[in-house]
């Protein structure tokens, strides 16, 4: 099973990690660092020119990387468990 984040792109459930909110994952400095530092590793894709809403933390073979989606975190989290929005 596949989730879909947007923009015609999907990932394997299997290998999802965590859906977050972006404006929360990255109020704490914590998260803003997390984020910066997968950025600057060029581990963050987004391919769609819409604002990003949301995180999606996934497990890519042996490497960790970020998708950033226009759907909202909870429309996202929904899909996962099979409850499409």
């Amino acid at each position: 099973m596949f989730l879909h984040i947007g923009n015609k792109k999907s990932i394997p459930k299997g290998n999802v990690i965590g859906i977050f909110d972006l404006d929360s994952a990255t109020l704490t400095p914590s998260g803003k660092s997390f984020v910066g530092r997968m950025e600057k590793e060029g581990l963050v894709e987004y391919e769609d020119d819409d604002l990003p809403r949301s995180i999606v933390l996934y497990d890519e073979g042996e490497v960790k990387k970020i998708k950033l989606s226009r759907i909202s975190s909870h429309s996202l989290s929904l899909r996962f468990e099979g409850k499409e929005t």
